[in-house]
């Protein structure tokens, strides 16, 4: 007597499916990983650029940037766990931003984990494959 197929998958299936899964898996997580560490050097870029704009405000409006009291951001995201840490170097007419991946954040392994900015625009490092321009 023939019994009836019963409706399911069979463990060959699934495997295949789950190899499938595990390929696609390995290609594109380290290609969102990326996206996220573009994404991280993206903001903290705009808050050394923010930083920046209120030191030559400042500057216009007292002739130095090392006068006065002056509030500045000191971390990317501004609210949360930092992922960087900004810091500033003040002189009479110059000034230096630093941003560096803070010691054991998402970023810290990062080949890109540190970036200078100073009073004329230079960039240090000016490698065009962390930090766009």
């Amino acid at each position: 007597m023939n019994t009836p197929k019963q409706p399911g998958f069979t463990l060959i299936e699934l495997i295949i499916v789950v190899a499938i899964i595990a390929i696609l898996a390995a290609i594109a997580y380290p290609s969102y990983q990326e996206q996220v560490r573009q994404a991280r050097r993206a903001e903290v870029t705009g808050v050394l650029l923010e930083n920046a704009q209120l030191l030559e405000r400042h500057f216009t409006r007292h002739g130095a940037y090392d006068t006065g009291a002056l509030v500045l951001a000191t971390q990317s995201p501004a609210s949360g766990t930092a992922v960087y840490r900004v810091a500033v170097v003040r002189g009479l007419d110059t000034y230096t931003l630093t941003a560096t991946a803070a010691s054991g954040g998402v970023m810290a392994g990062d080949t890109c984990a540190s970036y200078t900015f100073n009073q004329t625009g230079q960039r240090t490092p000016a490698d065009a494959r962390c930090w766009r321009r």
